[in-house]
């Protein structure tokens, strides 16, 4: 999907327990070492998200939609009411499924972002191969430029490659120079471009 995304280095754990996903059936999964290195870093702590954290996941998540609506509003939706509220519940039924990866970066009890992303196998009609999907990675406005995206993003791309994922697919908003920014400067290269043509009103 998209971005509004930003982010920084890596320190180890000193003697921190480390984060732990809950899967489907009720087990329990220790993150990826890189991950938990990223947990200690000063800007953030890096972890998986818990219930606590879906009204501060759904209030990101209301304000991605809004972002994209003002990059494009024939092209991206706009938020309705209770956006926030229904992303949340959204967001909620995905916790604990053992394809997802759901992160939160978090200082003195705040969540400042999130990362989300899913395993998923091949998909015939994007030519895609097995891939990690990183389907929403945000920032609050407030926290933006600090490094807190950089560290969501690294700390996902560790949680993905220990999931066994190869690849990991993003998209973003053609006018999330920001978001492209900070992709390409995790490796990231630009392998397809959506194009949209309104049919309403469009002279031939």
């Amino acid at each position: 999907m998209k971005s509004a995304r930003h982010i920084p280095h890596r320190q180890r754990a000193a003697g921190r327990r480390v984060p732990r996903v809950r899967t489907r059936d009720g087990g329990a999964r220790r993150l990826a070492d890189d991950v938990m290195r990223e947990a200690t870093n000063p800007v953030a702590t890096v972890r998986a998200a818990t219930r606590a954290d879906i009204p501060a996941i759904g209030r990101l998540g209301a304000l991605l939609v809004r972002m994209h609506h003002d990059f494009d509003p024939e092209r991206f939706i706009a938020a309705p009411p209770r956006t926030e509220d229904a992303y949340a519940s959204f967001i909620g039924k995905q916790i604990g499924k053992s394809s997802v990866v759901l992160l939160v970066a978090v200082r003195d009890g705040e969540v400042l972002g999130y990362a989300y992303a899913g395993v998923e196998g091949p998909d015939y009609m994007s030519l895609r191969g097995p891939a990690g999907i990183l389907y929403d990675i945000v920032v609050a406005p407030t926290h933006r430029g600090h490094g807190v995206g950089r560290l969501l993003l690294e700390a996902i791309l560790a949680e993905l490659k220990a999931r066994g994922a190869p690849r990991v697919v993003v998209s973003t908003a053609e006018r999330n120079e920001a978001a492209q920014r900070l992709f390409a400067r995790a490796g990231f290269r630009r392998t397809m471009i959506e194009m949209t043509r309104e049919l309403h009103g469009h002279e031939s």
